[in-house]
């Protein structure tokens, strides 16, 4: 999805302001199990579904923290946070993650992104940084939130 309005030599305008809320996205527990393959990380409130009903504070099975942070690149693609008129775009880490709330297994989400900056730094690259919200339908706290970093390259 473009944002009007929205590119290399417009984003100065933009920061301060919410680019965009993504679709929502189920996390059912075939994805949580694939994560679990994909990573090795086994643990039983992950992908134990009976242990979980039984023992966990939860009632069942949870996402996997970094499974919903995952999410976000996607996330970030299709609200177009990456402009049109970039010719690549560079993952460049992570500022403040917080895991706030666990994703259910069977829970959808979402991602409210807003730019909180962007930097130039020279030759046509621009340092940007997004705060992502990662909301739980029906739940009143997010998932988690954090600031993501990308070297934009026109």
């Amino acid at each position: 999805m473009a944002i009007e309005g929205y590119n290399m030599a417009t984003l100065g305008a933009f920061v301060g302001k919410e680019l965009g809320v993504s679709a929502w996205e189920e996390i059912d527990q075939a994805r949580i199990n694939a994560f679990a393959q994909c990573t090795g990380d086994h643990q039983w409130i992950h992908v134990d579904v009976e242990r979980a009903r039984r023992e966990s504070p939860f009632g069942g099975t949870i996402a996997h923290g970094y499974l919903t942070l995952s999410l976000v690149a996607s996330q970030l693609t299709e609200l177009g946070v990456v402009p049109h008129d970039a010719s690549a775009a560079v993952n460049y880490g992570l500022e403040k993650t917080r895991f706030l709330t666990p994703v259910k297994a069977g829970a959808r989400v979402r991602n409210r992104v807003v730019l909180l900056a962007a930097d130039s730094k020279g030759d046509g690259r621009v340092l940007v940084r997004t705060q992502s919200t990662v909301e739980i339908e029906g739940e009143g706290k997010p998932a988690l939130v954090a600031e993501a970093l990308a070297l934009l390259v026109a």
